[in-house]
This record gives C-alpha cells, structure tokens and sequence, in this order.
C-alpha cells in the first residue's frame, strides 16, 4: 500500500492536531450525532491546546458531509496553519478520537488505507464511456468525466441483401473505432495517473472491444466487473456489491504478493529483514521498500506497542537509543516517540509501502519487518530457526 498521501504532512509545523470521526449520516438523526461526536472532541483539543483558528476550521469543515453512503469515517490533520489531510475511511473508528501534539498520529488511518485501493471505474457501451475517479478509499468519487467516440453508425438492422452486410460492417466500423477512442483515452490518463486498478464494466460487446484496443499497462490493471451500464436502469447496489468485492480481492492479492517476497526474501537472507533494531537500521539508510507491520489476534496486545524510538527533526533520523541517534547526526531537539508512528513517518520519508500482516501470516521479531530496495555488506542479515516458531529468537547473523 502507498503512502504518498501522508507526505504532505512532512515538513509542516507543529502542533498537529488529528482527528479521526464516524462520519456516518445514515438516517435523520445522522447529521447531528456527528456533530455531537466532534464538539465532545473539540472540547478535548482545546483542554490540550489545539490552536483556535484550527479548531474554528475544522468546525467549518466537518460540518460538510463526506457526500459518502453507508458507515465510514473520516481522518483530518492539521498543522499549525491548518488543515492538511481530509480523507475518507472504508471503515468507521470503534471510538472517535482527536489528539494534538508533535505529530500526526496517521497508524489508524494507514491501517484503514490498507483495505483501500485507488482505481479506475469504467462504463462503456458502443459510443463511448464514463469514467470515476476513485480518492483511494473506494468510498468517494474526485473526478467523473465522458469520452465519446465520433463515429454514430451503432445499430445493426436484421434484413439481408448486400446493401444490408455493408450497412453491417459500418456499424462494426464504428464499434471498433469508437472503442479505440476510449482506449487511447483510457492509455493515456492511466499514464498520468497511475491508478491501482481500472475496473471495466458495460456492454459486452464494447466491453471486448475495449479489452483488445487497451495497451499492455492498462490490461495489467484490469479487472472486469459485470452487471454496470452507461444507462438507467442498472441495479446499482448489487453492482456496487460486485465492485466492493473485485477491490477486495484486489487489495487481498496485494497483500499476498508482499507477504510472498519477505518470506522469499527472509528465507534467503538477503533483501528482508525483521525485528526492531534491524528495521530502524534500514530505514535510516532508505533501503525499505515495504514495511511490514504484523497485526494481533483479536484481544491480543500489539507488540510494538511495547517500544519507543528516538527521533530527530527528518523522517529518517530514528534510533532504538539516544546515543544511536547522536551518532548519526540528527538534527533538531531529540524526542521520545512510539516506534509505530516514527516507523510510518520513517517509510512516507523515503517512498515506502505499507503492509499490515495478518496473525501467524509470517514470522516477525517485534512486529515488524521490511523488504528492502537493495542490500549489501553492511545490511542487518536474518536467520529464522527452523525448529521454533518463537519469533523472538530471530537473530543477526554477523
């Protein structure tokens, strides 16, 4: 899972204040316990000192609804100018929840964005087609646009004689280039945009055609997702259920493809590492490409939750100690902070994923792993013990 929502966060003044809300307005009552839900946090931030320009803008904004159906919620940060992040969450919190202080604290909503993906959704029929932009949580549409074809012979007429076939062969003509221009669209903007995935759906017949006429980028991202349509009529809450389960099953095989490389990867002691220490090591010298954060069963404690981390004023000035941290020459005053939050803004600093480990998923020392960009002599190497499934005597091998 990207970050680079996060990264404009980096850099900014302090304090951050970080608010994290069920935002369901489901039915009458909706609007309003929403806003009983934010002026209990309100009072909180200003018991803790949250600026109050930035809470009179957050008033203002959370007034406004997601425009989202359904439960979800909603994640807004701001600095010390104000606000920086809005986003929409697949999932509401158990407990809505607002802090001020130093940092964001962005370890919830990371964990939500994991179950999200960005995606391209695309209705064709024989003229053209619509597309939705999603924002990356699969919840809210940003940008919805058309692309007509200009080629208007469409239907074809069932009797026969020569005039008739050529009549037939003009509107497949006109099919064909009409799927053509959608495809150079479809080419085009998804090289601009870099969407996870583009979900096509529509008339089967277009829908083949633009399946042909695609590049090879766009085909490695599609998805075909049946029962939607330019037109009225269409069932949308059951296609809406198709196009929740295809993001599904996308962001499963997102996961799985990670977790396949850092078992590969620890395996051969090369470009994957695990355990606090070794992760900190590698994140400060920006070889992770994914970080790896392993989730507990149900009712069980988080074993990260048991550690703190130096930091400094950058995102990869972090050590498991005061004096590592001096060794490396951070700047700023140095600070205590939770090792799950300095460890995200770690991984947004230097371009990294994020992929949350189901229990027992793979073998992580602490918590936490990462599979790397690149290695070499100086990389922490690992060795799991074969015969033991205790994490915890995972060890460097010198």
């Amino acid at each position: 899972m990207h970050l680079h929502w996060i990264k404009p966060l980096l850099g900014r003044p302090a304090p951050f204040t970080t608010v994290y809300l069920d935002a369901t307005r489901d039915d009458a009552t909706g609007a309003a316990d929403v806003q009983a839900r934010w002026k209990a946090l309100r009072r909180q931030l200003e018991r803790d000192g949250a600026p109050a320009a930035v809470l009179d803008e957050l008033d203002d904004l959370l007034r406004r609804p997601t425009g989202v159906p359904g439960p979800h919620g909603r994640v807004v940060v701001a600095d010390a100018e104000g606000v920086v992040l809005d986003r929409v969450l697949t999932e509401p919190p158990a407990q809505s929840s607002a802090t001020c202080g130093p940092v964001p604290v962005l370890l919830p909503a990371a964990r939500a964005a994991d179950e999200s993906t960005s995606y391209l959704l695309v209705e064709v029929d024989r003229q053209g087609a619509d597309l939705t932009w999603s924002d990356g949580t699969g919840r809210r549409a940003v940008d919805e646009e058309g692309v007509e074809g200009d080629h208007d012979v469409l239907h074809k007429v069932r009797e026969g004689g020569l005039s008739h076939r050529r009549m037939q062969a003009r509107v497949e003509d006109s099919w064909e280039r009409n799927a053509e221009t959608v495809a150079a669209d479809l080419d085009r903007q998804v090289a601009e945009r870099r969407p996870e995935l583009v979900l096509l759906t529509g008339d089967v017949r277009a829908v083949a055609l633009v399946k042909d006429a695609v590049g090879q980028a766009v085909r490695d991202l599609l998805v075909e997702v049946p029962g939607g349509s330019r037109a009225e009529g269409v069932n949308r809450a059951a296609f809406d259920e198709r196009v929740q389960q295809a993001l599904a099953e996308h962001c499963e095989r997102r996961r799985e493809q990670v977790l396949a490389r850092f078992r590969e990867e620890l395996g051969r002691g090369e470009e994957a590492v695990t355990s606090l220490a070794d992760v900190v090591a590698v994140l400060q010298r920006g070889q992770v490409a994914e970080l790896v954060l392993g989730e507990p069963a149900p009712g069980a404690s988080w074993a990260l939750d048991e550690h703190e981390v130096w930091v400094g004023d950058g995102p990869l000035e972090l050590a498991t100690s005061r004096d590592d941290l001096d060794t490396i020459g951070a700047t700023g005053e140095p600070r205590r902070m939770p090792a799950a939050v300095a460890l995200v803004r770690a991984a947004v600093g230097q371009d990294a994923g994020l992929t949350f480990a189901p229990e027992g998923g793979v073998e992580l020392a602490d918590g936490v792993g990462a599979v790397l960009r690149w290695s070499d002599g100086s990389t922490p190497r690992e060795s799991v013990l074969s015969q033991s499934g205790d994490a915890a005597r995972v060890h460097n091998v010198p």
